[in-house]
């Protein structure tokens, strides 16, 4: 008769993103993930498969939290210009305030591991558009009330907005600790819309 299991896998996988997230995948050995995640070897292969298994399991994971956080946020704004500002602006002091410079899980792995991997390509470029869709409505709606200019196209504002949201977790994942470079920044691109 099979064991039941003993641990929660969604506890494992927010262990899993910490450690990926901090070492990246190709940084993480199959010791390290034993020893952070605190299973056997067995138990973490017979549960998640392999390691890159186990990658894409918790990235999608660090997407599915952080996609209906955004959203949340945005469908409720009544005030979507200011609404965009706050989101920005929290990511700066969460950029600031990370001891290890972490940056953005989702933009790490993009770097690291896209360009050679299908499927996490898939979950990053399934991420941009979920994203790029969600600022595209906010946008929309924004441009509607009257608090966002309706000399770009809600699409192609929409595209700038992700890229410049990657953009700041890029810069903290580089270790930029000056807020007053991200002040410049967020000055520049809301003077845009």
């Amino acid at each position: 008769m099979a064991r039941a299991k003993e641990f929660n896998e969604d506890q494992v996988l927010d262990k899993a993103i910490e450690i990926f997230w901090y070492k990246g995948y190709n940084g993480t050995s199959a010791q390290d993930l034993v020893n952070h995640l605190g299973l056997s070897r067995s138990s973490l292969y017979d549960t998640f498969g392999d390691k890159q298994k186990l990658f894409a399991r918790a990235l999608k994971k660090y997407h599915d939290e952080n996609y209906i956080k955004i959203k949340e946020i945005l469908e409720t704004a009544t005030n979507i210009k200011e609404t965009l500002s706050v989101i920005f602006k929290l990511a700066v002091v969460e950029s600031l305030e990370d001891r290890i410079t972490k940056g953005c899980f989702m933009v790490n792995s993009a770097v690291e591991l896209a360009m050679h991997d299908a499927d996490i390509a898939k979950i990053v470029n399934d991420n941009r558009k979920i994203m790029e869709e969600v600022f595209y409505t906010a946008v929309k709606k924004g441009q509607e009330l009257g608090q966002i200019s309706s000399k770009q196209e809600a699409r192609s504002l929409a595209r700038f907005i992700f890229n410049n949201y990657s953009g700041i977790r890029v810069l903290a994942r580089a270790g930029e600790r000056d807020k007053q470079v991200y002040d410049d920044i967020l000055k520049s691109i809301f003077a845009l819309f």
